[in-house]
C-alpha cells in the first residue's frame, strides 16, 4: 500500500470516526499510567480533543495544553468542556512551541506513525518534561491486525486497492516503541496491549462511519459503482450481525511509558 499524506481536517468526522475508539482505548490507558493529580499535561497530535478531554476528566490536571497540525481539528477541540481548563493550538509534534521542562506529563494518543521521524517526536516530548516526569503514548497495531479500520482495509487489499497510509506504520509496534523510548534516554519503560471492544447500531452505522474516515472514505466514493457494492459486500461478510443486527468487533493498541531521568 502506498505512503500517502493523510490529512484530519474534519473535527466533527473524525470524532465519529476515531473518537469514539480513543476514549475507549484512552480510559484503559489512563487506568494503567494511573498518573497523580494536579499535573501540567501536553497533548501532543490532540485532535479532536477526545483524550484531552479524558484527561481533564479524569485526571485534575493544573494545565492542559493540546497541539495539533490541523486547525479544522482544533475548532472542534475548542468547543469539548475540556476546553474550560484546556488550551489548543497549532503546532509541530517535531517542534513543540514550549520550553524544556515545561511539564509533568507529555502524551502522543494515536499519533506517532504520523510524525513524519518518530524518534525526534518523542525526543521533543522528554526536551519539554521536567526531571521524573511521565512520556508515554498509546497507539494502534497498525501492521498486526489491531487497527480499527482494518475489516475495510484488509477487503481493499484483496481487491487491489491501495488506500493512504501513515507514513511510519512500523512505530506501532511493541518492539519499536521500546527501542524508540530507550533510545530517548527514558527510565522504568513499560509497556503493555490494550484492546477495546465498539458496537455499531447495524452494518450500515458502521459503514457510513468508516467512510468518514480521510484516507478510506474519498477512495471508497471514488469507485466505480460496481466495485464499491462489491467492496462493501466482502466487508460485510466479514463483520458477521448479531441477532439484533448490531456489529461489534475489537480493535488492539500498543502502550508505552517511561520516566524522565532525574
Amino acid at each position: 500500500m502506498t505512503d500517502q499524506p493523510i490529512r484530519f481536517e474534519d473535527g466533527a468526522a473524525y470524532e465519529h470516526m476515531m473518537g469514539v475508539w480513543s476514549r475507549l482505548a484512552g480510559e484503559v490507558f489512563l487506568d494503567w499510567l494511573a498518573p497523580p493529580p494536579r499535573q501540567r499535561w501536553i497533548d501532543v497530535g490532540c485532535g479532536s480533543g477526545a483524550f484531552t478531554e479524558l484527561v481533564v476528566e479524569r485526571c485534575a490536571p493544573t494545565e492542559v495544553q493540546g497541539i495539533d497540525p490541523s486547525e479544522g481539528q482544533l475548532v472542534y477541540a475548542r468547543g469539548r468542556p475540556a476546553a474550560r481548563l484546556a488550551t489548543f493550538q497549532q503546532g509541530d509534534a517535531m517542534a513543540l512551541p514550549f520550553a524544556a521542562r515545561r511539564f509533568d506529563a507529555a502524551v502522543m494518543a494515536l499519533v506517532l506513525v504520523f510524525v513524519p521521524v518518530p524518534a525526534k517526536g518523542v525526543s521533543e516530548m522528554v526536551r519539554v518534561v521536567a526531571p521524573g516526569g511521565t512520556v508515554s503514548a498509546y497507539m494502534w497495531d497498525m501492521l498486526d491486525g489491531g487497527f480499527p479500520l482494518d475489516p475495510v482495509l484488509v477487503e481493499m487489499g484483496a481487491m487491489g486497492m491501495s488506500p493512504p497510509r501513515p507514513p511510519q506504520m512500523a512505530a506501532s509496534r511493541m518492539e519499536a516503541l521500546r527501542e524508540l523510548w530507550t533510545g530517548s534516554g527514558l527510565e522504568a519503560v513499560e509497556t503493555r496491549e490494550i484492546t477495546v471492544r465498539r458496537t455499531f447500531a447495524d452494518f450500515d452505522d458502521f459503514w457510513a462511519t468508516s467512510l468518514k474516515s480521510p484516507a478510506l472514505g474519498p477512495k471508497i466514493t471514488g469507485l466505480p459503482r460496481n466495485e464499491a457494492d462489491t467492496l462493501k459486500q466482502r466487508v460485510r461478510a466479514r463483520l458477521p450481525a448479531d441477532a439484533a443486527g448490531r456489529i461489534a468487533y475489537a480493535a488492539r493498541a500498543n502502550a508505552i511509558k517511561g520516566r524522565v531521568p532525574k
